[in-house]
């Protein structure tokens, strides 16, 4: 593979060995103030894969800013080779506003591929697929559960493709979701175009998880190594945990409004019928149960105890053995902790 001289990005020119960050305009406010989508480009000097990486998708799903940023710390970075695409905030309105959706309540992540005359939504979504995916062949997408409902450490990917297969494994995280892609989402447009994207889910809105976080920076490290951006000599990452495979999920609905007392955990093991929580009355005088509906591995769930008749409270992904699914999710938890940072904790 040999390296083109320069790099084309939001009409600027980056060369091999070069670190520049853009801010490309996506529009003005009604104040004339611009918006514009922050992007890091770094050339390795020797020739290699375009891969980005990409968080804040949602205004509101902060975690893997955090990720990006201390990827973006890291001095093996100066042994790249081919060139890495960091756009750690792609909706800044609604991060900004702390929120999961645009100033016209668009969500942005339904709003793929775009168009270049369409909404603010539809304009930014362009934007991001002309000049940054579109000059990837490979993708990382990071995001978090909504407010109040965590998500286990997870990625989520179209398995039928060996590519995003492969890199899913090298990732590390416990737990591989094979699913179609909701309409509109970025990851159904890479899908459709045969670009490797993985999208890793973990945590919740507007909280940061260290654990969460050190698991996505060391599956983004790993993905680099598995392309051979990044010698693995340099890495010597921690035994990777071999990711479950899940064929499926379902969540289980409360039955009742109440106040929910929950009985299960992220990454619990659960069988078909099992107890996972309890929806009472405030006066104590009706207890309704929820049961699980199906046997699996417990991946995302409500936090907040208040809830409707119809909320979804647990999440359960559908494995061929929960068991192992559990121990990886232990096993990759204790690794977390251990592992050597460059960054503070954060608690």
């Amino acid at each position: 593979m040999a390296i083109e001289s320069s790099f084309r990005i939001g009409g600027a020119e980056v060369a091999p060995g070069q670190r520049l960050t853009l801010n490309l305009p996506v529009a003005n406010l009604y104040t004339n103030q611009p918006v514009n989508l922050p992007v890091q480009v770094i050339r390795g000097r020797e020739p290699g894969p375009t891969l980005f990486v990409s968080a804040a998708l949602h205004g509101d799903e902060i975690i893997g800013v955090e990720i990006i940023r201390r990827v973006l710390r890291m001095r093996l970075l100066e042994e790249l080779r081919g060139t890495l695409l960091a756009v750690p905030v792609v909706n800044v309105l609604a991060f900004l506003h702390q929120s999961r959706y645009l100033p016209d309540r668009r969500d942005l992540n339904r709003s793929f591929p775009g168009s270049e005359s369409g909404s603010l939504a539809a304009r930014l979504a362009y934007l991001f697929i002309k000049e940054v995916v579109g000059r990837s062949d490979y993708g990382i997408d990071l995001h978090t559960g909504a407010a109040h409902r965590p998500n286990l450490p997870q990625l989520r990917a179209d398995l039928g493709n060996r590519e995003t297969l492969r890199l899913a494994k090298a990732f590390g995280a416990p737990l591989v979701l094979n699913s179609e892609p909701t309409a509109g989402t970025l990851r159904e447009y890479t899908t459709k175009k045969g670009i490797p994207v993985l999208l890793y889910e973990s945590a919740e809105a507007l909280r940061f998880d260290e654990t969460c976080i050190r698991i996505g920076v060391q599956g983004v490290l790993n993905v680099l190594s598995e392309l051979e951006m990044v010698p693995r000599s340099i890495l010597s990452p921690p035994r990777i945990v071999e990711p479950v495979v899940a064929r499926g999920s379902t969540w289980a609905r409360s039955p009742a409004s109440g106040i929910l007392r929950a009985q299960v955990a992220l990454g619990d093991q659960v069988q078909a019928g099992q107890l996972l929580g309890i929806v009472g009355d405030p006066f104590g005088q009706e207890d309704v149960p929820v049961y699980a509906p199906l046997d699996g591995v417990v991946i995302g769930r409500l936090h907040l105890p208040l809830v409707h008749e119809g909320d979804a409270l647990f999440h359960i992904a559908r494995v061929e053995s929960p068991e192992l699914a559990a121990q990886a999710v232990d096993r990759l938890r204790a690794e977390a902790a251990i592992w050597e940072g460059h960054e503070p904790r954060i608690v």
